[in-house]
């Protein structure tokens, strides 16, 4: 058995599988494997018959996936590989259109929990927060070398931080004595940084919790490659197949929206969702990390 520790709680699991219109025998894609919280109820509803193909850049939730969907040997497929590369995975494995899929762009608690990973600033690890850790550049490589005006761009554009200039510059100048090389180094100079009469007022969340954002972004490329990504998805899409996309901040619910409406423009979506979809409040209460979510949907006309 899988520690509980192990698994991430899936977002709005009940409205996935509503939208995506699950039936046995379909041949579904969740782009965003975690640790198979989505992919378990998926696969109880696709199979006998149905196929699922599962991509994650963390080989570590990979292998938890693995265990945790053992029963569904020969019904499930494992793809280690960035979600871009979707048209890839797909034409590797004979894959030519789907059913639908699922994108839950959020980070998973099971990443978080690991201090070793780099992605929280509540306890001490190194500045990693790469999604893939057989990826080059990490949080500690954008840290310590980009310039002041550098950073200050990545914290305002990746994570809309009102105190991106001087967050900026207060890192520089630290960083000559020292590098900046661990999560409570990194929180703590942000926390420094915003001036004290704000610190509370202006955040309702940790004061950190936005520059750790538009770190992770720029490790990953977050932003960058999720606009042609969902095109992609949508191109491999069955007529009257759908796209079920959770994202976690306004940027990237910025992304999927305006993606959307090009698509419908150009006659290939219907757009399900007018609004995007939000947490109900019991999963809030019971799941605070899904308080931020939105859940929009659109289907292959």
């Amino acid at each position: 058995m899988l520690s509980d520790e192990l698994l991430h709680v899936p977002v709005m699991l009940q409205e996935v599988l509503e939208y995506l219109n699950l039936k046995p025998g379909q041949t579904i894609v969740d782009a965003t494997m975690g640790t198979g919280g989505h992919a378990l109820e998926i696969l109880k509803r696709i199979t006998p018959g149905g196929r699922l193909i599962g991509i994650d850049r963390d080989e570590n939730s990979l292998g938890i996936c693995r265990k945790r969907l053992a029963e569904f040997e020969g019904s499930v497929e494992f793809a280690h590989a960035n979600f871009s590369d979707l048209d890839e995975v797909l034409s590797a494995r004979g894959v030519e259109k789907i059913d639908g899929i699922i994108f839950d762009l959020g980070i998973s608690s099971y990443q978080l929990r690991d201090p070793q990973r780099g992605f929280s600033f509540q306890e001490e690890g190194p500045l990693d927060m790469r999604l893939d850790q057989d990826s080059y550049i990490c949080a500690y490589d954008l840290v310590n070398n980009l310039n002041e005006n550098e950073i200050s761009q990545m914290l305002w554009n990746f994570g809309q931080e009102r105190w991106h200039s001087r967050i900026a510059r207060l890192l520089v100048q630290e960083r000559r004595n020292e590098p900046i090389s661990t999560t409570r180094q990194l929180a703590d100079l942000v926390v420094r940084a915003i001036p004290h009469r704000y610190r509370r007022s202006y955040y309702r969340i940790h004061p950190a919790t936005r520059t750790f954002q538009a770190v992770r972004i720029a490790v990953n490329r977050e932003l960058e490659i999720l606009e042609g990504t969902v095109k992609k998805a949508v191109d491999i899409l069955k007529k009257r197949a759908r796209i079920c996309v959770i994202s976690f901040h306004s940027l990237e619910d910025r992304v999927i929206k305006h993606t959307f409406r090009a698509l419908k423009t150009e006659g290939l979506l219907e757009i399900i969702t007018a609004k995007p979809l939000t947490p109900a409040p019991g999963e809030m209460d019971a799941n605070p990390s899904s308080r931020s979510s939105k859940f929009r949907v659109a289907e292959r006309i």
